[in-house]
């Protein structure tokens, strides 16, 4: 059941892990008040000021919560179809890249050593500022010649995903070591 970032489900995942530790993490604090409150008969004590600093990293968690449930995974027939496709591709699914000013989910991205593409399907996502976001970081650790698209179309993206199959299956290799270290710097800047 465990999914790690950029793996097929890992948005659903995360969300059903996420629900179960923000619960468990609220039903600690009020224990402890319940517990207070038993025992001394008043609220004024020491078992409510531990409940009430419980609260905060339990607050923290339901923040996670609520950013994870506000995303939507990548569909069935999506991966389906990529994955007839992609050969010895790197391919990661579910990710969400955020930023200071906005979060941009991308649904399936795709990595060689030389390029990384994607495939938006929120009509919400603002694509010019995904492929700038994504090409600053991975300059910034490195990776100057990866070339960075995202596409809205499914049809174009997958068309460039058999290119990229292509182009590496004709090198005779998998995707190199640059291609894993471009998937790291990605799976770095996801939810």
């Amino acid at each position: 059941m465990k999914k790690n970032k950029g793996e097929y489900g890992y948005i659903h995942s995360q969300k059903i892990k996420r629900t179960l530790i923000t619960i468990v993490m609220f039903a600690i604090p009020i224990t402890i008040f319940i517990t207070g409150l038993i025992i001394t008969k008043t609220r004024l004590n020491m078992f409510t000021f531990v409940a009430i600093m419980g609260c905060l990293p339990a607050s923290r968690s339901a923040t996670g919560l609520a950013m994870m449930l506000m995303q939507k995974p990548a569909s069935e027939e999506l991966h389906t179809r990529v994955e007839s496709v992609r050969g010895k591709v790197t391919v990661l699914y579910d990710m969400v890249f955020t930023a200071y000013q906005k979060n941009v989910p991308v649904d399936c991205v795709a990595v060689s050593d030389t390029q990384v593409i994607g495939y938006v399907s929120s009509k919400k996502a603002d694509i010019p500022f995904g492929e700038n976001h994504i090409r600053e970081i991975l300059r910034s650790n490195g990776c100057k010649s990866a070339g960075v698209k995202l596409f809205r179309d499914e049809k174009p993206f997958l068309d460039q995903v058999k290119l990229m199959n292509k182009k590496i299956s004709e090198d005779g290799k998998d995707s190199g070591t640059k291609a894993e270290y471009i998937c790291e710097v990605l799976k770095a800047i996801v939810l």
